[in-house]
């Protein structure tokens, strides 16, 4: 499959897998007791479903992709995408109290049905923030961007984009090469939010504010993880283990065999130093290696661009160690062609060796 980010541009050119990164210091639902984070294994393994959702006729898209998820206070799941028409890009939304309605969910494309509109939105990532009572979805325009709702169910209720940013940090500048800045991830502690990018050049960005200050005042960018860059590609995503202090980076890498996979990091703080957990092609968090399938049909070799289910659904991106569970995107193995045309689906697997 040929390399290509999720825009039409030349991607940097990278070395193969490297040992090891360069580690740099760096009203939501109730839900389960989760456990301490040790824990958090060392190696993973998966069971994964088959597709889950495909795009709706309606959307004219190839692909659903680029799954956020998360659930509200009445238990319905939501489910925020990437959908491409005609080389457009733009974000759609299905919903369902289980699982098995997600294939046939209706699906709403949010450019035509709220105030998002029309021009580039990718890569969402949803949540509720506590503070102000508020959902927040996050996005890519070129620009870390957000909208935001009361009510989550009413899809058409979206405001219009705002920037976090306006322009590009020099640090980003400085380093993205043929890259490109995206894949924006919120994660907040009791005083700080953090918001998490991804250069497609082997560099993971942190950005932060205030809690009290949030959406406003990001600032202070700087590189906390770097690799070459197929090491550390894009779709990444951070998270609190459980009621501890210990925060997961996973991000996505392109392997030796072309396809897509997570390498896993810990640090002890959102600004602390990453450490490897499980960030080898042989020892990975997600890779077609340590993932099987429930009917036995490898649908996919790629464990691309996707979340951990949370334990809460708020501002602090909380898993539980003892139940984790990756909403991910695939696609058949034997497709190719331009990147914008490949058949991504979206599916989920649950680890089979939780330490717990």
């Amino acid at each position: 499959m040929p390399v290509h980010a999720r825009r039409p541009v030349v991607v940097a050119t990278v070395a193969a897998l490297s040992s090891a990164s360069v580690l740099l210091a760096g009203p939501a639902s109730s839900a389960a007791p989760t456990r301490d984070a040790s824990q958090l294994p060392g190696s993973f393994e998966w069971s994964s479903t088959g597709p889950l959702i495909a795009p709706a006729p309606d959307l004219n898209s190839p692909s659903a992709k680029d799954p956020s998820v998360v659930q509200d206070e009445d238990g319905t799941w939501h489910v925020f995408f990437t959908r491409v028409e005609n080389d457009d890009w733009g974000l759609a939304h299905t919903s369902f109290t289980d699982w098995s309605q997600a294939a046939t969910a209706p699906q709403v494309d949010l450019e035509t049905a709220s105030a998002i509109g029309p021009g580039y939105h990718a890569a969402p990532h949803a949540f509720y923030f506590a503070p102000t009572d508020e959902w927040y979805l996050v996005y890519q325009t070129g620009l870390p961007s957000y909208s935001t709702t009361k009510n989550p169910d009413d899809p058409t209720s979206w405001s219009a984009p705002k920037n976090f940013m306006d322009s590009v940090p020099q640090v980003v500048q400085d380093n993205i090469g043929n890259g490109n800045w995206l894949d924006f991830f919120v994660t907040c502690d009791d005083a700080n939010c953090y918001l998490f990018s991804a250069d497609d050049n082997g560099h993971v960005y942190r950005s932060e504010t205030t809690l009290a200050n949030f959406p406003n005042g990001f600032g202070n960018t700087q590189i906390v993880l770097e690799d070459t860059a197929n090491n550390l590609f894009e779709g990444g995503a951070v998270y609190r283990v459980g009621d501890t202090n210990t925060y997961l980076l996973m991000w996505e890498a392109i392997g030796t065999d072309n396809n897509r996979w997570y390498r896993a990091f810990t640090a002890e703080g959102l600004d602390g130093e990453w450490k490897p957990l499980a960030d080898t092609e042989d020892n990975p968090f997600a890779r077609s290696n340590n993932v099987t399938f429930d009917d036995g049909n490898a649908w996919t070799q790629d464990i691309s661009h996707g979340e951990l289910i949370r334990s809460t659904n708020d501002q602090t991106m909380t898993i539980d160690p003892c139940n984790l569970q990756l909403v991910y995107q695939g696609k058949d193995p034997s497709a190719s062609g331009d990147y914008n045309d490949l058949p991504y689906q979206i599916a989920k697997a649950t680890q089979t060796n939780p330490d717990c």
